[in-house]
């Protein structure tokens, strides 16, 4: 009986470091043209390796504005379609919620907290410094 076997054909892909945007951009098109991939595909693999270089790139080259924690709640209340009585179990009381979200009181580190939990966001941006507006 002859011996059977077995093989897998590995894709070779042509992948290498980001140093111009050139790069950045075709980068970020190939991984618009894969990001439906299959997983476990070697297009998987590809999109997995292209992403982390990207990600590299951009923390290298691309320069990320500073967001106060007042602007990036606002912006997930937007984008998830939050109100702000879905914020009350983060920051307190609905007029607390208000004093914040006004910028007259600053988070408290277990506002913080909770909201990092409670929101999935990054607690190092919400403790950032910002501005409180002065009551009159």
């Amino acid at each position: 009986m002859p011996a059977k076997f077995e093989f897998k054909v590995q894709i070779i892909m042509n992948i290498h470091p980001i140093h111009t945007k050139a790069d950045y951009r075709a980068a970020l098109q190939r991984i618009d043209a894969i990001w439906e991939a299959k997983p476990r595909s070697p297009e998987a693999d590809e999109l997995e390796v292209l992403s982390l270089l990207v990600e590299e790139y951009e923390k290298r080259h691309i320069a990320m504005p500073d967001v106060d924690p007042v602007s990036l709640i606002l912006h997930v209340m937007e984008a998830r379609h939050l109100t702000r009585k879905d914020l009350e179990p983060y920051i307190g009381s609905r007029a607390r919620v208000a004093e914040v979200l006004n910028r007259v009181r600053p988070l408290s580190l277990e506002m913080i907290r909770r909201l990092s939990a409670g929101l999935d966001l990054p607690a190092d941006l919400l403790i950032a410094g910002y501005e409180l507006r002065e009551v009159a």
